[in-house]
Order: C-alpha cells, then structure tokens, then sequence
C-alpha cells in the first residue's frame, strides 16, 4: 500500500482582543485540541487562560535581537514556516484577527503559497470592536481612517528618544505591536476625517506619532487615549490635548489613541484645506476682491509669484521657496476654483490629466521599456507626445509666447536638439558665437546691427544650452551680481559724502572693486 504523506499545514488562530470570553467557538476547539501553540507576543491578557490550556512558546525574543520591525515579521514568518516544514502541524496565535494589524500573517501566506504549504485561518474578534464600543463609534458611518503607530515610523525620518524613554540608541523603534515600517507614498493622516493609531505599545512610539500628528492638528486638539478597551474594569479612557499624549505613563499593543477631525478652516496641511478657503473666499459672503478676480485678470500674480519662486531658489533660502511655493499654489487653487465654478473642469480632472501623462510618458519606470540614459528619456518623451497627438506636427509648436525671449529662445533650441538638429560638439557652437560677433562688427545699418545682435544672443544662449546652464538663470543672477554691487558702490558714496554721478571713471571703477573685494569677504566668511 502506498504511503499517503501527512500535509504541512499552519493555523493561524486569532485570540480576540483580550477578554477570553472574546473567543470564538472554533478558536476554543482549536485551543482544546492542540498540544502547543507558538503566539506572535506572550504581551497579551488572554495568555493565562492559554497557558493553562495548552503549551504556549512565544516569538517574543525575536523582538530583542532584531535591528528592525521588517526583520521582526520576516524572521517570525520563516520561524513559523520552518516549525512547520519540521512538524507539519503547527498551530500560530496573534493578538485579535489575523487580517487586522497583522504583518506576520500576510508574510506567513505570502511564504506559504510558494512553499506549498496549506494555511487554515481560525478568525477572532479584534481589537477594534471592543474600541468602537467605547468610543460609541461607527467606522463607516465617520470614514474613520485606521493606522497603525508603526507606519509612522519611516515617515519621521530621525527619532531622538527623550532622556526617561528607557531608550539607549537611535534604532526604529521596536515592540510586538508596532506595524511593519511602511514606505509612505501619501501623507500618513487626512485631518478633516477621523483617526485612530492603534498599538500604541511604549511611550516612544507615542512620542513619535505624536510628532507625526502634530504636522496636520493643533496642539491644544482634543484626543481620546483608550487602553484595554473590552477588558471590564481594566478598560480606560481619557481625553486630553494632543501635545500631552506621551506624557502618559501606561503603554502597551492595548492602547489606541482616537483623533477627532478638524474642522474644514482648521485644516492647514492638506490640499483639501487650501481647497476649501479659496472656495469660501469666492462664495457669496467671501472676499470681494477674490469674487472679482477672471483668470485674465490673475494673469500678472501668476507671473509674478513664478519670479519669486525663482528667486527663492537663486538664493537657495528653503524658508523663502516653501512661501513662495504656496503663493504660487495659491493661483493654481483660484484658477481650478474658476474653472469649477464655470462649469470647464475641476482640479480632479488637472490632477488625472498630469499623472495620467506622467505614467504614458515614463513607459521605463511604469512599464518594461528599458532607457540608456536620460538623452533616450528625452527622445522618448518626444515620440510619445508625436504618438499622442496622432499627427505629424511641428517640435516648435505649444512653446508658450509670452515667455522671455532668453527662455523661449532655451527651448527652442532644446527642441530642435531633441531631434537631432545640433552642432556635433562644443567648439561649432563657441565658433558661431565668434561668427556673429564678426557680423556685428560688419553691420552697416541700424537694422542689420539689431539682426546681429540678436544673433549673438541666440548663439549665447545654445552655448549656455552646451554648458548645461540655463541661459535666464543666468542672466538674473548676473542682474542681482550686478545690482549687490552697484547699490554698495551707492553706499560707499553716501558713508564719504561723494556723488557718484561727480566721479571720474577711474574713481567710479575704484568704488567697483571695493564692492566685488567687500563680496569677495562676505563669501569667504560664510564658508
């Protein structure tokens, strides 16, 4: 008779929310039934009543020795898979249900799938009810938004534990209820619905979600800190500001801490807030200046704050580019705002159409194109745009008119370049800047010199385009050179009591040099 081969199965058991009569039917046969179970943490009230039931082994050491919440889950995974592979039954026991909050059962199947292994879920109840219960709370009915304290951690890049937090380094923190550090692609909360962070297991990573939270809520905001909820008399609840949650003395993987919303005003941190103001300052009742604005008339502030973007970045002051950054916002949201209100489009349809364009035209980062390099990124862009249109057309055309003419005259010549209408290699280009100031010298007529001179300024600025830098950048930065120097010539004269409209040349070039030496000075002590 052939011999039949016992299968490798896991059970994954979920144990409730604390409280043993949170149990199901089918977890207590499971528990009566087993000769030891290994559980995730030992960290978890329902464990006495286990362990009079059954052997129980723990995953808790794993918690120690790792350098990481990734390694934690991962090393606990391969754990189970190998007790498996070398006992072919094993029973796995995590706090509440296997699908809330827990990472080692989602690696678990993952890992089981490819090693053929058949897992069995045995469902509990969660941690969540018990804390709707005690909150008088409806998800669905709130859009409340779930999070897990541990995905807060890759958010906040440093973490500087405070001097009582019992922490000795600057590792992430560690503990068995905090998630799996998640990548964040989006902000970590939307402040206008609810929050609840869950496994608030030690007071450093409520000092960090703390921190976390304080980006998108005032500080005096009310919280709700409830801890053991479900668990009878053990079951607590406090409210308090937000800046005073890690001044809590009791963590543990029981506590959650539910943040209400903000009101639609409070909100300073989201698109959905600046949304919202520009909205009520064009409704009826709002600012009669915005009520009046046309996307005509804003056109000047929206050149205008472009500009002081760009000079925020010519000085390289962070402060300055992150203000200048939500001026220009600011006329982005009003001309949105406008289009929505004529009936034209809404920002959804400006925010669909720029990621919908990005992912076409990036088939080497959301597809399986391969590039050499960012030249073959640049053509490909061109040929998708060619594709897009469905008819040949000019590379010169949507060059927007009103740029200045150093920046149009940038892109023209990117343009042409792009499909191959270039000079071969540097000294082509330095030698039609020779060229054309040849020319100039040659020009007779008024218009002819103008013909010239602007043909030097072309060649100028392929030259720039050959150099890797950008012609009008340049030229601002040579006005603002130009400008420091002339306005400290201007107060060297007033300190001497001279007028510079007096002074001979050479004296004028003496003020020059001070002022480029006095620079000179400045630099080096900033260094």
């Amino acid at each position: 008779m052939k011999k039949v081969e016992a299968k490798a199965v896991v059970t994954i058991l979920g144990l409730g929310p604390g409280d043993p009569r949170y149990l199901t039917a089918e977890a207590l046969r499971v528990i009566e039934s087993a000769e030891e179970i290994w559980v995730r943490t030992a960290r978890h009230p329902v464990m006495d009543m286990l362990q009079n039931k059954t052997t129980v082994h723990s995953f808790d050491d794993v918690y120690e020795r790792a350098v990481d919440l990734n390694e934690v889950y991962g090393s606990i995974a391969a754990d189970v898979l190998q007790l498996v592979r070398d006992r072919g039954q094993v029973v796995y026991g995590v706090p509440g249900d296997p699908f809330v909050a827990e990472e080692t059962v989602r690696r678990i199947l993952a890992l089981a799938k490819r090693q053929k292994v058949e897992v069995k879920i045995v469902s509990g109840v969660s941690f969540l009810e018990p804390v709707f219960a005690a909150l008088q709370l409806d998800p669905l009915a709130t859009g409340l938004q779930i999070i897990d304290a541990g995905a807060f951690l890759p958010y906040a890049s440093y973490f500087e534990p405070s001097a009582d937090s019992g922490a000795s380094d600057g590792r992430p923190i560690v503990g068995p209820g905090t998630a799996a550090a998640l990548t964040w692609s989006k902000q970590p909360v939307d402040p206008t619905s609810p929050v609840l962070v869950c496994q608030l297991d030690r007071r450093e990573v409520a000092s960090l979600a703390k921190l976390v939270l304080l980006e998108f809520y005032p500080p005096e905001h009310e919280v709700f800190v409830v801890s053991h909820a479900g668990l009878g008399s053990r079951e607590k609840k406090s409210k308090l500001p937000l800046f005073e949650l890690d001044r809590q003395r009791h963590f543990d993987p029981l506590t959650v801490l539910y943040v209400p919303p903000v009101g639609a005003e409070e909100d300073q941190s989201t698109f959905d807030g600046i949304r919202h103001v520009v909205a009520r300052l064009r409704a009826p009742g709002g600012c009669p200046w915005d009520r009046e604005q046309t996307h005509q008339s804003l056109r000047p502030y929206l050149l205008e704050e472009t500009h002081e973007v760009l000079e925020a970045l010519d000085v390289r002051d962070p402060e300055k580019l992150c203000e200048e950054l939500g001026d220009l916002l600011l006329q982005i949201v009003l001309h949105a705002q406008l289009a929505t209100e004529n009936g034209d489009f809404l920002m959804e349809d400006v925010f669909r159409g720029i990621v919908s364009k990005l992912i076409r035209r990036h088939p080497h980062v959301f597809g399986s194109h391969v590039v050499a390099g960012s030249a073959e990124v640049v053509r490909n862009w061109e040929r998708i745009k060619q594709t897009e249109k469905g008819k040949p057309s000019s590379s010169l055309e949507n060059i927007p008119k009103i740029l200045p003419a150093l920046s149009y005259a940038q892109s023209l010549q990117r343009r042409v370049a792009r499909v191959g209408f270039d000079w071969p290699e540097i000294e082509g280009v330095v030698a039609k800047v020779i060229e054309e100031m040849q020319e100039l010298k040659e020009a007779s007529s008024a218009p002819a010199k103008a013909e010239e001179l602007g043909d030097i300024l072309f060649s100028l600025v392929n030259l720039a385009r050959w150099l890797n830098v950008d012609a009008e950048d340049a030229l601002r930065l040579a006005n603002a050179k130009f400008k420091r120097r002339f306005q400290y010539m201007e107060r060297l004269c007033a300190e001497r009591g001279l007028v510079l409209k007096d002074l001979s040349l050479d004296q004028q070039e003496q003020l020059w040099e001070e002022s480029k030496e006095a620079e000179r000075e400045m630099a080096h002590r900033s260094e």
